[in-house]
């Protein structure tokens, strides 16, 4: 294992899964500011996907997206939809069955310490992360 020991997330299958290796190769995607793997006690591993502000317009005017900047109307348009499911399979190929994400959802953000989801040294704030998006982590388990 090569996250720290509390941050591990263990389904309802009984396997151990790093969040952080998930997550890294979920943010390789220029549209991706952060990705949260959720799943404690779960029967899959499921994902919050954050746009990234600064990168996201640029990447829609570039693929013709007229609304490029607005994080909210990008985090539903059907093409930046399309290339994080490709980035999500891409990050699945290099992942074992229990690590794989199953579902995800795409959020506007930005994530900030103000917003409480990230600290001052700009890690996630898991506890923080879980209480605040708490339906829409739920949502993709029903």
């Amino acid at each position: 294992m090569t996250d720290r020991k509390k941050e591990l997330i263990i389904t309802d299958g009984g396997k151990n899964v790093a969040p952080t290796r998930i997550e890294s190769l979920l943010r390789t995607h220029p549209l991706v500011a952060h990705a949260v793997a959720v799943g404690d006690r779960r029967r899959h591993i499921a994902a919050l996907l954050v746009l990234d502000e600064t990168a996201a317009p640029p990447w829609a005017r570039a693929h013709g997206i007229a609304e490029a900047a607005d994080l909210a109307a990008l985090a539903r348009h059907p093409v930046v939809l399309d290339a994080l499911d490709r980035a999500v399979t891409e990050a699945n190929g290099a992942l074992s069955r229990a690590e794989q994400v199953k579902k995800y959802r795409v959020l506007a953000g930005p994530w900030t310490t103000e917003s409480g989801e990230l600290t001052p040294k700009l890690s996630l704030r898991r506890r923080a992360i879980d209480e605040l998006h708490a339906a829409t982590i739920e949502s993709m388990y029903t």
